[in-house]
């Protein structure tokens, strides 16, 4: 039963990733747009205002975005008929209990409430219930895959008999989400309630909180749910929304403006209240601020010591692992490959990765040296940030990051040396005695190693993939061979539930997952979510 769980979790966070792959260019087009128009919006220039508003078609429509992804996604075969559904479900969804919605039902004009009322009706969260609710797209999308994998097949009767089948699947959704409609008519209040008081706390909180934010974040990175928590802090699941309010630049600024106490300031997320002005240029942003110095410098500052630390004989192939995992880490942010090196041959060297992590966002926080991304705190999306109106001191976040990087360094090549920790070439020669393969393998030669050391392909069920790693179902756990599959030169291997195996490869995931589907295609092996022929 357990292992049928995670191995759902598993294509859930393979659709999810579906959706959050397109964000990062929405981002880049709207940060170039900022950067050529950093006070208007676009309107002062027209090349500015269609690259923001491409990218605003993206970002916008997040809860369409799930709702698509995650119903493709977790559809069998992929149909399209899911997508579609998906869509219906959440546009549905949204015209039944949207804000102007529910406001028509209850008899209440929003934009007259004022003092407690006003704060009353903004914690009840109806106004989060809008196009960009992650949350939401991501149930309806779950809804609309399970209708497909279950009606998508049935057959009517002959005078229904065009309705049969795959466009069964659209009708049935539509139906559903009203059920689903009703269900959070009544459930989402409480819910966003909980969310929007846990939110408000920890921005209460201050830097303390934004630091809290930082540790957590990075401790639940190996399950995954790290993506679940972000929902909170960086989208507007529970009102906060750091990403698009600092994507937002001028238009976050000129709402600030506008805002006449603190209930409409903390409509902003960060921002902050003063007693007659509301402040977010240095607040907005504040949890997202403090990760570039620790993905641009810190973590390349680890690889460094981890890669000095290699005994000599294996420096070249520590060494390849170590500059790759760094040079993802510093220019995109993508940190996997460098934590999952370490994550588990070295738990004490990640929890202080996870404190110092934290360190940063609150002395960021602290100081108002904010910056934002789009996709991760790597150097492209500081260097489109940077021109952002609501950057604030954000080259202090590089004074900080070069200070990091020896922080990291020492801190790493210390722990490492004192207790001997078996990080990349530094196993025993015995847990190494199987041969690596050279450092420049090629996808094929990798995928057969690590196949191998899965216990051979008839020993695989499921083989899958998301952004960084393959995900794998074994039919016997026993004869899986950690050994061979890390020799394979992969940057890591996890075994989060029986019969399960999660090989980090990074960000070329994709290719060694087609050579490795290649070799398995007619192995009766399920594929990608495909069922074998």
């Amino acid at each position: 039963m357990g292992g049928k769980v995670f191995g759902n979790l598993q294509r859930l966070g393979k659709a999810l990733m579906g959706a959050v792959a397109v964000m990062p260019v929405a981002a880049i087009l709207m940060g170039i747009g900022y950067w050529i128009d950093p006070d208007g919006w676009g309107a002062n220039n027209i090349a500015a205002a269609i690259l923001i508003r491409a990218g605003g078609a993206v970002l916008d429509n997040l809860g369409y975005l799930f709702a698509v992804a995650v119903a493709f996604g977790l559809a069998r075969q992929g149909n399209g008929a899911a997508a579609l559904s998906g869509w219906l479900g959440y546009k549905t969804v949204m015209l039944l209990i949207g804000e102007a919605a529910v406001a028509g039902y209850k008899g209440v004009d929003p934009s007259k409430l004022e003092g407690a009322a006003k704060l009353d009706w903004v914690a009840q969260g109806w106004g989060a219930i809008n196009d960009k609710n992650a949350l939401i797209g991501i149930l309806i999308g779950v809804l609309a895959a399970w209708t497909y994998n279950r009606f998508s097949t049935t057959k009517l009767p002959d005078f229904l008999a065009f309705f049969s089948g795959r466009r069964l699947v659209p009708i049935l959704t539509s139906l559903f989400a009203i059920v689903f409609s009703g269900i959070m008519f009544i459930v989402w209040p409480l819910v966003y309630h909980v969310l929007f008081a846990f939110g408000q706390w920890i921005v209460g909180l201050g830097p303390i909180g934004a630091g809290i934010y930082g540790v957590t974040n990075r401790l639940l990175i190996p399950t995954g749910l790290h993506h679940a928590l972000n929902q909170i802090f960086w989208f507007p699941v529970a009102g906060i929304n750091d990403i698009g309010n600092f994507l937002g630049g001028s238009k976050t600024i000129a709402a600030a403006a506008a805002a006449t106490d603190a209930t409409s300031c903390a409509a902003l997320g960060a921002a902050h209240w003063t007693g007659s002005a509301c402040e977010v240029v240095g607040y907005v942003g504040m949890y997202q601020g403090g990760f570039f110095p620790v993905m641009m410098f810190g973590l390349p500052g680890a690889a460094l010591a981890m890669y000095l630390t290699a005994k000599d004989s294996k420096k070249k192939v520590a060494g390849a692992l170590m500059f790759a995992g760094a040079l993802a880490s510093f220019f995109t942010g993508v940190t996997e490959p460098l934590e999952f090196a370490f994550m588990f041959v070295a738990p004490a060297l990640y929890a202080v990765h996870a404190v110092l992590t934290g360190i940063s966002v609150a002395l960021a926080a602290a100081f108002h040296w904010t910056a934002g991304f789009g996709f991760s705190a790597g150097f492209v999306d500081m260097v489109l940030s940077a021109q952002n109106p609501m950057a604030n001191k954000w080259y202090m976040l590089l004074v900080m990051g070069v200070v990091y990087f020896f922080i990291y360094f020492g801190v790493f090549y210390f722990l490492i040396k004192k207790f001997d920790m078996k990080t990349p070439g530094r196993e025993d020669d015995e847990a190494a005695a199987e041969a690596g393969l050279a450092v420049d393998a090629s996808d094929a030669d990798k995928a057969r190693a690590i196949i191998k050391g899965l216990g051979g392909a008839d020993n695989i069920s499921v083989l899958d993939y998301c952004a960084t790693r393959l995900r794998v179902t074994v039919k016997d756990d026993s004869v899986v061979q950690e050994g061979a599959i890390k020799a394979a030169g992969v940057a890591g291997l996890i075994r989060p539930a029986d019969n399960s195996v999660q090989v980090v490869i990074g960000p070329q995931v994709q290719f060694v997952y087609d050579a490795a589907a290649a070799e398995l295609g007619h192995a009766g092996v399920t594929l990608n979510g495909e069922q074998p022929a």
